[in-house]
């Protein structure tokens, strides 16, 4: 007979296991089913691991310049490939053991295997065709493993995954993705980043602040495409002052394997081909969703361009199943996971107050130097959906805090609607916006107008000044510039 749960969720990563948790504090028996780690990719591979290692490199980078700061330091600067990593498989390791400690803390049984769903509210776990990339820590006392589970209420959780181009497929050993990627064994002199997103970027980032030559090919005409035409024109700049090369409108339609290098034929937008030889190259393309392999076509899931299609408070066309997170479709961020999880079980528990996801007001942060924040339309957006707007902006060099710092590059970007003073976007480059850019989103969450922001006292002297200063722009009232 199958054990009993009101609620399964497949998958651990940030999603799975705040859902797990939510879950559990609402009063229902809560289980999570996990193939590979505790944490998911996030925090095993991918949000935290890459953060320690973006540190190394920006400690790198001022220990590298210290007369800039009015120091001196004696002797060589140089990069310890293994100290980088194994600092950061430590981060991961002490976070991976923490998302146990919630379990366990919360009461939530780990059912350890590969789950499929065979029928509405019920799974088969069986054993894990996955293996994790290195040894996984002690597990919670008390998990599950293979056998037959039902639930009123099942969760897929499964993330998502790299992917793939054909003809250029990862090997792990001269074509990368993210994974390997993040455990080099040793540092390239040079390197070729197919993609030019948050992943590509931050790679990039990484390996020249390493002292690796660092070429970036985007198909699209702007690096980090998402992002406001300003901020990534901004940022292209600092990027080859940097010393990357950067191609814009072009592709790789070859790569070509020597003993310890690729050449890859790079196509451009006049249609010459260019070949460059590096030491690797990492397939940054973008991510696909998890949906193999879990039974939807028997249960008649529907799937949209391979993602799981879900209304806005996670559910799918079939009762009683549902979808949150990378595999629940784009933006594929591990804060929308977390919150998409929290929504959909407090609606499966009729919590008073909740209401449907608005991706709109869903922040965006790439962690290279400089850091590079958003939130809700760019102004490109704003002006093709016909809207009347006013843009302010704010400059780096013209901030106390910045200049203190040595980080006077960058700036703030604010767009209003001219009629309703609505906040319809923000946009910022430089040092720490990723943790500026919080106000902005709790601003558009309350609905706030640009006279509640004018009103509004920032510290002195802080960064979080140039926010106020780039609302003020937008309507001719700014003090600073």
């Amino acid at each position: 007979m199958a054990e009993s749960y009101d609620v399964i969720i497949i998958g651990s990563g940030p999603g799975g296991y705040v859902a797990a948790v939510r879950s559990a504090q609402l009063g229902f028996k809560t289980a999570i089913v996990e193939r590979e780690h505790l944490g998911g990719i996030c925090l095993n591979w991918g949000c935290i691991p890459t953060k320690a290692l973006l540190r190394s490199a920006e400690i790198m980078h001022y220990a590298q310049h210290p007369s800039a700061y009015g120091l001196k330091i004696d002797g060589t600067v140089s990069a310890d490939t293994a100290g980088v990593v194994d600092r950061s498989r430590k981060v991961s390791l002490r976070l991976n053991n923490g998302v146990g400690f919630l379990m366990k803390k919360n009461k939530v049984d780990v059912i350890w295997g590969e789950a499929r769903l065979t029928k509405p509210g019920e799974i088969v776990v069986g054993k894990s065709a996955k293996k994790p990339m290195e040894p996984q820590p002690p597990l919670p006392k008390g998990t599950k493993g293979e056998g037959t589970y039902s639930a009123k209420h099942i969760i897929i959780a499964t993330g998502a995954r790299p992917r793939v181009l054909p003809g250029i497929e990862p090997d792990g050993r001269l074509i990368w993705t993210y994974f390997e990627a993040m455990v080099p064994k040793e540092m390239p002199k040079s390197l070729l980043v197919m993609g030019s997103g948050a992943i590509g970027i931050e790679f990039a980032y990484f390996y020249r602040a390493m002292g690796a030559e660092v070429t970036v090919v985007e198909v699209l005409p702007q690096v980090m495409p998402v992002e406001d035409a300003e901020v990534s024109k901004f940022a292209q700049r600092q990027f080859e002052k940097q010393g990357m090369k950067i191609l814009l409108e072009a592709k790789v339609t070859k790569v070509e394997k020597e003993a310890n290098s690729i050449t890859a034929h790079v196509e451009k937008k006049d249609g010459t081909v260019e070949k460059i030889t590096a030491d690797r190259l990492i397939s940054a393309v973008g991510v696909q969703g998890n949906i193999e392999n879990l039974g939807l076509e028997q249960l008649g899931v529907k799937t949209d361009r391979g993602t799981i299609a879900v209304d806005g408070y996670g559910r799918t066309n079939v009762q009683g199943v549902y979808a949150i997170g990378d595999v629940a479709g784009p933006p594929m961020l591990a804060h929308k996971a977390e919150h998409e999880g929290v929504i959909c079980v407090e609606k499966i528990a009729n919590f008073p107050g909740v209401h449907a996801l608005d991706k709109s007001k869903i922040p965006g942060c790439t962690y290279c130097s400089p850091q590079v924040a958003s939130v809700g339309l760019t102004e490109q957006k704003a002006k093709a959906e016909g809207r009347d707007i006013r843009v302010g902006g704010f400059q780096f060099g013209a901030n106390g805090k910045a200049i203190a710092l040595g980080e006077d590059q960058g700036f703030v970007k604010t767009i209003f609607d001219k009629k309703t003073g609505e906040l319809l976007g923000a946009h910022m480059i430089g040092a720490e916006v990723t943790e500026l850019i919080q106000g902005f989103v709790v601003a558009m969450n309350l609905e706030t107008t640009e006279e509640e922001l004018m009103h509004t006292v920032f510290p002195h002297p802080t960064l979080s000044e140039m926010m106020k200063e780039s609302v003020l722009d937008a309507y001719g009232r700014a003090l600073n510039a």
